[in-house]
């Protein structure tokens, strides 16, 4: 897991906590844009099963959480889900480890084009559910995680080439200010998120 640090003048920077399975879960309930306040307390209601010896009844619990919480849940979330490399700048030894493949010179125009050559950078989640038909193809020591191609909803990426084919620029649907961009045949690459932390939901209905 990466440290994630946080400012509120853009010169004093401080290390955040990092998120935990309890700390997502009670984020998720809170909706709606940031206050810009890290000391900002949402609150919601939540159904809790209680027990009194014997007996289990459920009762309302009002959860506190902090805005630097949910910043922190907000940014593994989207790492987790449009964090982007592309295929070949990193690759996979026989004993496991992932390292960087420092004879990677970019891709190719063709394959830039292609959402295939590029993958989510995270351990895979999808490629262990394919059959070994389906890996027949794959090149272990590169296709190691999973690729953009098989994201769902399909078409929740925008793929477009700009400065004459010199850039391609990805762009997410799923969580708008989402942006990558890779110079083919360079190592040039890289990604950014300036949004306002807000899932598109409503993407399944727009395509």
């Amino acid at each position: 897991m990466m440290d994630i640090i946080g400012s509120l003048n853009c010169t004093d920077w401080s290390l955040l906590p990092p998120a935990t399975e309890e700390t997502m879960a009670q984020t998720a309930m809170v909706k709606g844009r940031f206050m810009g306040d890290p000391s900002h307390e949402y609150e919601h209601t939540e159904i809790q099963k209680v027990n009194e010896g014997e007996k289990i009844f459920e009762e309302e619990v009002v959860v506190q959480v902090k805005e630097e919480t949910r910043l922190v849940s907000i940014i593994d979330q989207i790492d987790q889900a449009v964090a982007i490399i592309p295929r070949g700048a990193l690759f996979k030894t026989p004993f496991g480890p992932s390292n960087v493949n420092r004879t990677f010179e970019g891709l190719s125009l063709s394959e830039a084009k292609k959402l295939s050559s590029y993958f989510h950078f995270r351990e895979a989640i999808d490629l262990k559910n394919k059959t070994l038909l389906e890996k027949a193809d794959l090149d272990p020591s590169l296709d190691f995680m999973d690729s953009l191609e098989h994201d769902i909803p399909k078409g929740s990426w925008s793929i477009q080439m700009e400065r004459g084919n010199a850039l391609v620029v990805l762009r997410s649907l799923l969580w708008p200010g989402l942006t990558f961009y890779h110079a083919p045949r360079t190592k040039n690459y890289g990604y950014i998120y300036v949004g306002t932390g807000e899932k598109n939901l409503d993407l399944p209905f727009m395509l």
